[in-house]
């Protein structure tokens, strides 16, 4: 007799979601599901407000990731005032986000992955946590809480406190640095680096041990996009897009990101409050795309800094074209972890980074404004339309989670199809199901959103599958 599966909530990730798994007659997988339970309706609750409060805002909209939005809303806020942001503003907002994806990228791998990598996939759940990783290997737990906790204190030293800073404004930054700050957070380099060194080392000691989910982890050919500099190069903050087929081929190039509406479509799907976007020119859902960590080391043409560029050269032998194993997420987290270290130290020893020019002032010249910036997830859209008088009218916020939803998706199927079988579930299988998820790392508080069409369905199940009621709303 067929059955359902039902992982509620998935764990070890950001947000509120579950796993449905119908198995048929003979106990295969013939469908699985990934469905996000939560919904925030930031861009309805914006409308009305002056737009120099955006950035502070929708920093609200997550805990992890509050930077990521503050600068991306702070862009949009830019474009509406139509002004040139002073160049060591920009400097000290990219310090900032790249200490958000250094702080974030050591959450997702050492405290919510990390488990599974070095405890094993099958091991107990009760062991299986930080905690866990503590007692097994005391440095590798250790790095990953000195890591995350210099990021963070990155951007209390820079925005005031760790979350929700409100020190990026429309035009620049609230004040600049100071010297004793700057030198603070010199100070932490050399470390970062030793640590982040040390843990991929070690992870490229052990995933030769993942076979199976390396083959199986959302290992399939999709499209890959991220923004670049105009050499091809890794940029988190201000480049152009840049997407590429499953071979590694360049289909777009050099894209102006605020014309993203041209190209990118959202699907609506009924058993989730995460959209599906797409790539317009191959429609739905041909155009499955992925961002993150993972699309942006395979789109680029080379980091641009020297001891990450080596690491991504062998980064770049796993396979000829595009590397397509989801699992090699993690890899790519560790890789651009180095690479926000490095970058934050060019940026800090700049001649100009205390200079106190760091913001420009104007009232609103235009009606409406994007803001675009890599997120540690992916790529992050924020579109803001407002009146004469600066109130906002409209806001669209196209969340880095929701381009990997089709791939989330697809990803669950996959490894459900290879693990999962009916005459007998262990949880081992139902973990590495979960797992897949977190490869990703899903921040989903800030993924959902109001923008369009939301539909949602709920149906009342008999325990033989047959539907008693529905409820159809949208």
């Amino acid at each position: 007799m067929s059955q359902t599966i039902t992982i509620d909530p998935v764990t070890r990730i950001e947000g509120h979601s579950k796993i449905t798994i119908q198995l048929d007659d003979a106990g295969r997988v013939s469908s699985a599901r990934f469905h996000v339970t939560q919904f925030r309706g930031f861009e309805k609750l914006v409308e009305g407000r002056p737009f120099h409060e955006m950035p502070s805002l929708t920093a609200r909209v997550c805990g992890i990731c509050p930077v990521s939005h503050l600068i991306a809303s702070a862009k949009a806020c830019d474009a509406l005032l139509a002004v040139q942001i002073p160049p060591t503003a920009v400097m000290l907002r990219q310090v900032l986000n790249l200490a958000q994806i250094l702080q974030s990228h050591a959450l997702s791998f050492f405290h919510l992955s990390s488990p599974d990598l070095l405890l094993g996939m099958d091991a107990d759940p009760a062991n299986r946590n930080l905690f866990g990783v503590a007692a097994q290997n005391l440095d590798l737990a250790r790095d990953g809480i000195w890591l995350r906790q210099y990021g963070q204190e990155i951007i209390a030293l820079l925005g005031g406190k760790r979350i929700h800073p409100a020190w990026v404004v429309p035009g620049g930054v609230s004040n600049p640095l100071t010297a004793d700050r700057r030198d603070t957070m010199l100070a932490g380099v050399a470390d970062a680096i030793a640590r982040i060194e040390r843990t991929l080392e070690w992870y490229k000691e052990v995933f030769g041990h993942f076979d199976a989910e390396i083959r199986t982890f959302a290992n399939f050919p999709s499209l890959f996009m991220g923004t670049v500099t105009r050499d091809g190069e890794l940029e988190m903050y201000d480049g152009n897009l840049r997407i590429v087929d499953a071979t590694g081929r360049i289909v777009a190039d050099q894209v102006n990101p605020t014309t993203y509406a041209d190209f990118i479509g959202e699907a609506v799907e009924p058993d989730s409050y995460l959209k599906s976007p797409y790539y317009k020119p191959l429609g739905y859902p041909d155009g499955i795309y992925r961002v993150g960590p993972l699309a942006r080391l395979n789109l680029i043409d080379r980091v641009g800094t020297p001891l990450a560029d080596q690491e991504w050269a062998e980064f770049r032998m796993l396979e000829r074209g595009a590397t397509l194993s989801s699992f090699q997420y993690h890899y790519a987290r560790l890789i651009e972890m180095l690479f926000c270290v490095e970058k934050i130290a060019a940026f800090l020893n700049h001649p100009d980074i205390l200079s106190d020019h760091v913001r420009a002032r104007a009232e609103p010249n235009r009606t409406e404004g994007i803001g675009v910036s890599e997120a540690p997830r992916g790529t992050l859209f924020h579109h803001y339309k407002i009146d004469r008088k600066g109130l906002m009218l409209w806001a669209n916020m196209v969340i880095a989670t929701g381009h990997n939803s089709l791939a989330m998706n697809k990803g669950v199927y996959q490894v459900a199809r290879h693990f999962v079988r009916g005459e007998k579930i262990e949880e081992g299988m139902l973990n590495r199901v979960e797992a897949v998820i977190r490869t990703f790392d899903p921040c989903l508080s800030c993924s959902t959103h109001a923008f369009g069409q939301m539909p949602m369905r709920i149906q009342l199940l008999a325990p033989d599958g047959e539907v008693l009621d529905e409820v159809r709303q949208g």
